[in-house]
C-alpha cells in the first residue's frame, strides 16, 4: 500500500503503462476462474483473521477502500470453520508490531501493546490466525509465547491458499 501510494504521488504516469492488482484481487480472480482448487477440510478450525492497520484502516483512509471483504471471502474458501474478530474491520486495533516497532529495541513496549489484540485472539478459540502483513505475522510469532498462546498457529492469508490447494 506505501508503494502504490508513493506512485500515486511521485510517479502517477506509471498508472498508465501498468495495471496494479492486489494479492487479494489475484488470489480471488485465480479461485473464481477455478485457476487455484481449495479444500476446505485440511483445517478443521476455528481460524480468524487480523486486519493489519495498512490494509484495512490506512487504505480505506488513504485510496477509499480498505480491505475487509477480499480477505474474508478468500478465508472463508479455504477454511469452514472461520470467528471473525470483534470488533472487526475498520474497528479491528493495532497488533502493536507496525510503523518499524519489530525491529526497533523496545520489545517490551511492543509486547505489551500487543495485549489487547492478543485478548481479542483467545476470546475467539481459534487455533490459527491468519494475516496477511509481514509486521503482524512477526509481531504475533514474537509475543504470543508472553501471553501463554504458543499453540496459535500464525499464517499468512497467502500461505493458507497454498496449503488448500489442490494440485
Amino acid at each position: 500500500m506505501a508503494t502504490r501510494s508513493g506512485f500515486e504521488k511521485h510517479y502517477p504516469e506509471v498508472f498508465e503503462k501498468f495495471e496494479f492488482v492486489t494479492v487479494f484481487d489475484l488470489l480471488i480472480k485465480y479461485i473464481k476462474e477455478g485457476r487455484i482448487k481449495l479444500d476446505k477440510t485440511r483445517f478443521k478450525g476455528p481460524a480468524t483473521y487480523h486486519d493489519p492497520c495498512n490494509y484495512g484502516r490506512k487504505a480505506q483512509k488513504v485510496f477509499g477502500h480498505g480491505y475487509f471483504d477480499e480477505p474474508r471471502w478468500i478465508l472463508s474458501q479455504c477454511v469452514e470453520n472461520w470467528i471473525d474478530l470483534y470488533p472487526a474491520t475498520m474497528n479491528q486495533i493495532c497488533c502493536g508490531g507496525g510503523g518499524g516497532t519489530l525491529v526497533n529495541s523496545y520489545n517490551e513496549e511492543r509486547t505489551y501493546y500487543g495485549r489487547r489484540k492478543m485478548d481479542q485472539i483467545r476470546a475467539t478459540g481459534a487455533g490459527m490466525l491468519v494475516v496477511p502483513c509481514h509486521s503482524c505475522h512477526g509481531q504475533f510469532n514474537s509475543i504470543k509465547k508472553a501471553y501463554d498462546m504458543e499453540g496459535l498457529e500464525v499464517k499468512y492469508l497467502w500461505e493458507l491458499v497454498a496449503d488448500c490447494m489442490i494440485v
